[in-house]
C-alpha cells in the first residue's frame, strides 16, 4: 500500500500518464469509510436529474436512472486521474440549458438539441484545457455580461419552480417548509453561530441539502402532496437498451450542423458558469494548503477541462444529460476539504476523502432500498436544489457588476436570457456595453465604492456558499 509511505509534504502516490495522474483505491490513498458512508446518502441529490429527464425529454423513471448512473461513474474520474474534486452538475446553468432545448418541440429534436449542446461544451472544454485559453476567454467577456447571464440563471432557477406547471404547484407545502429548512442550514447566521459550538449542528449543516430531502420524504405524504415510500429491496433496475435506442445517436442518428449553431451562445453562457466553478475550487483547496502541510494536493485547471471536457462528450454520446458535466460540487466540496483540515488521522489523503464519497455515491444510486426511498418526492429535490442555487447565482451575479450601469445593464441581459434564451441576452449585452461605454467596451467602468460596498455587504455570505 504505497499510500502508507507518503513522504511529509509530498503528492498522494500515483502513475504519471501525460497531464494526469492515476491513483487506484486501496493502493494509493486510503479508503475513507466515513466519507463512503456519506456518499450513500447523498446519492439521493444525483438522483434529482430523473425529473429534469422526465421532465423535458419524456424519459422513463429507469431510462433516466440509466443517465444518471452512467454520470455517476464518470464522476470517478475525476480522483483517478488526479483532479482532487468532488464533481458534480452544471448546477447554476441548469435553468440557461432548460431553457435552451425548450425552444424544440419534445421528441427526437429536443433530443438532438440537447446532444449537440453537450457534446459542443465538452469540445470547448478540452479545447481551452488543451491550450490553457480559459481565463482569457473569459477575461474577454465585459463584468456587466457576466453579471447579466449569471443573474439570469439564478432567476430562470427561481421561476421554473414557481411558475404555471412547476414544482410548486405540485408540492407547495412541502416545498415551503423544506426550502425554509434548507435556507436556515446553509444561510442562516444564526445557524452559523450555533453549529461552531455544537458538532452535531455541524455535521448537518455540513450535508449540503440532504437533510431538507429527508425531512421532504416525511412532509410530502403528511400534507397528502406525494405518497409515502414503498421501500423496495434489491438492486435498482437501470434501462440501458431503451436509453440508448430513443435517446441516443446509437437509436436516433448524429444531430444536423443546425443544431450545433443554435446551440453555441447557450453553450458560451454556460461555459461562463462553468469557469467560475473552476476558480472557487481552487480557492477551496488553498483554504486547506495552510493546514495540511503533510500533502501537497495539486490542482491543475487545465487538467480539469480536459476530464469535465470529456465527460460532458462522452455522455453526449452515450446518455445526454440536462445537468451536464460540471468541474465541481460545491456543497460537498466544502464538506471534504473541511474534514481534510481536521488532520491525517481523520483523512489521510484528499484523494482518499473524495474518491471515496464518489464510490458512495456510486454505490446508493444501485441499492434499491435507497432509490425506492426517495422516488417519491424527487421534483421536491430538484426544487430544492434549484432554489438553493438560484439563491445562491442571483448573490454572485450582482457582485460580478462594478459599477451601478453595470448592474443596470445586467438586469436587462438577465430579464432578456430568461424570457428569449441566450442568444438575444448576448446580443442585448454587446449593443448596451458598446452604447454606453464605447472605446471602453470591453473594460467597462470600476466604480470603488459601490465594488466595496458590495464586497463588504456579501463577505460572510460568499464564504457560506
Amino acid at each position: 500500500m504505497k499510500w502508507k509511505n507518503r513522504p511529509h509534504g509530498s503528492e498522494a502516490p500515483y502513475i504519471p500518464a501525460g497531464p494526469f495522474k492515476i491513483r487506484i483505491p486501496f493502493v494509493h490513498y486510503r479508503f475513507e469509510w466515513p466519507d463512503y458512508v456519506q456518499g450513500l446518502l447523498m446519492c439521493a441529490v444525483d438522483l434529482g436529474a430523473i425529473t429534469l429527464l422526465a421532465d423535458y425529454l419524456g424519459m422513463p423513471f429507469e431510462v433516466a436512472l440509466a443517465v444518471v448512473i452512467l454520470n455517476g461513474l464518470l464522476y470517478l474520474l475525476h480522483h483517478i486521474l488526479g483532479d482532487p474534486v468532488i464533481p458534480g452538475w452544471v448546477t447554476p446553468a441548469i435553468p440557461l440549458i432548460v431553457l435552451f432545448v425548450k425552444q424544440f418541440e419534445e421528441g427526437p429534436d429536443r433530443v438532438y438539441a440537447l446532444i449537440a449542446f453537450q457534446l459542443t461544451l465538452g469540445i470547448l472544454s478540452i479545447i481551452l484545457g488543451l491550450t490553457g485559453l480559459a481565463s482569457k476567454v473569459v477575461h474577454m467577456v465585459p463584468n456587466a455580461i457576466k453579471s447579466g447571464i449569471i443573474l439570469g440563471a439564478g432567476i430562470g432557477a427561481i421561476v421554473s419552480i414557481f411558475e404555471v406547471g412547476g414544482k410548486f404547484e405540485l408540492f407547495p407545502l412541502t416545498v415551503t417548509i423544506c426550502i425554509g429548512f434548507a435556507f436556515y442550514l446553509t444561510f442562516s447566521k444564526h445557524f452559523e453561530q450555533i453549529k461552531k459550538r455544537n458538532k452535531a449542528l455541524a455535521l448537518l449543516g455540513n450535508l449540503g441539502i440532504l437533510p431538507a430531502i429527508l425531512l421532504a420524504v416525511i412532509v410530502a405524504p403528511l400534507a397528502g402532496e406525494a405518497k409515502w415510500p414503498v421501500i423496495q429491496w434489491g438492486f435498482s433496475q437501470p434501462d440501458f437498451a431503451t436509453l440508448w435506442a430513443e435517446y441516443t445517436v446509437f437509436g436516433l442518428g448524429f444531430p444536423a450542423l443546425l443544431f450545433f449553431v443554435k446551440a453555441v451562445p447557450a453553450v458560451l453562457a454556460t461555459y461562463l458558469v462553468v469557469f467560475g466553478d473552476v476558480l472557487k475550487t481552487k480557492a477551496l483547496l488553498s483554504e486547506s494548503d495552510v493546514v495540511r502541510k503533510d500533502e501537497k494536493v495539486d490542482y491543475n485547471p487545465n487538467r480539469a477541462h480536459l476530464i469535465f471536457g470529456g465527460r460532458n462528450m462522452l455522455m453526449s454520446i452515450i446518455g445526454p444529460d440536462i445537468t451536464m458535466a460540471g468541474p465541481m460540487w460545491a456543497a460537498m466540496q466544502v464538506v471534504i476539504v473541511e474534514r481534510f483540515k481536521e488532520g491525517k488521522k481523520a483523512m489521510n489523503s484528499f484523494f482518499g476523502g473524495a474518491g471515496s464519497f464518489r464510490w458512495g455515491t456510486n454505490t446508493g444510486l444501485l441499492l434499491l432500498p435507497i432509490v425506492s426511498l426517495v422516488q417519491p418526492i424527487l421534483g421536491v429535490a430538484l426544487a430544492l436544489t434549484l432554489l438553493v442555487q438560484g439563491y445562491v447565482s442571483v448573490r454572485i451575479g450582482v457582485m460580478q457588476a462594478t459599477s451601478q450601469r453595470d448592474l443596470g445593464i445586467a438586469g436587462v441581459v438577465a430579464a432578456i436570457l430568461v424570457i428569449k434564451g441566450a442568444t438575444m441576452a448576448f446580443a442585448a449585452g454587446i449593443l448596451l456595453c458598446f452604447l454606453l461605454y464605447g472605446k471602453d467596451f470591453l473594460r467597462g467602468e470600476d466604480d470603488k465604492l459601490f465594488t466595496q460596498h458590495s464586497s463588504e455587504k456579501d463577505k460572510k455570505e460568499k464564504k457560506v456558499s
